[in-house]
């Protein structure tokens, strides 16, 4: 049975950035451009409207940043679309803040085509963290630092610990259940128990807080 296509929100106010992603991932078969928005309100609405899996932000938009735009949409939908951060430098602030914000992933200006579509398949259908290293590297230069270590640290199992660890590695459920000789089933419980403790809604902001609480090593 052929997986319905994957739909897509591209923000960024600049033409001819829209214009060349466009040209990209519309020539792929599972993938379909819904809608375009070229400040950050125009984003928030036009997802709103749409409702689509995944959105590439620009974080720099008149109006509104992507930063904002995030936050906006993951507080107000029940169910947000994945959000890719497309940047021009990925060690900039502004990506850290949008990944705290909610944001999926990030993506750079100059990725050629097929990392491009790789990604945007990776963060709407499987549940890996996107470029783990680049995590880690962003924390370690934007991490905030909170001390004493945040609380919910002291609350995860030790098999919790594993998994959050595995799960910054960028490990999938599966991945994860091999490695622990474990099933599925059991680590995606794990998984939710670890968003629940951390408070984050999903992979990336669970890692992100892990290494802001001192529980990883981002150096």
């Amino acid at each position: 049975m052929t997986r319905p296509a994957i739909r897509l929100v591209l923000a960024d106010d600049e033409r001819m950035v829209r214009t060349a992603l466009r040209a990209i991932l519309s020539a792929e078969p599972d993938l379909e451009v819904a809608g375009e928005a070229t400040t950050g309100a125009e984003a928030v609405s036009v997802v709103r409207e749409l409702r689509p899996d995944v959105v590439l932000m620009d974080v720099r938009m008149p109006e509104i940043d992507g930063i904002r735009a995030t936050e906006q949409l993951v507080a107000t939908m029940p169910e947000p679309p994945r959000i890719l951060v497309v940047t021009t430098f990925e060690n900039d602030s502004y990506v850290y803040d949008a990944l705290r914000a909610g944001a999926a992933g990030f993506l750079l200006k100059r990725s050629d085509a097929d990392a491009l579509v790789q990604a945007v398949r990776l963060v709407a259908r499987t549940d890996s963290l996107l470029f783990p290293s680049a995590v880690r590297a962003l924390a370690a230069e934007h991490g905030r630092r909170t001390a004493p270590p945040a609380p919910w640290v002291s609350k995860l199992t030790a098999r919790e610990r594993d998994v959050l660890r595995h799960m910054a590695d960028g490990l999938t459920n599966a991945e994860i259940a091999r490695r622990l000789e474990v099933g599925p089933a059991t680590v995606k419980s794990h998984v939710a128990a670890v968003l629940a403790k951390t408070g984050t809604r999903d992979r990336t902001q669970a890692v992100i807080a892990a290494y802001e609480a001192g529980f990883l090593n981002a150096g």
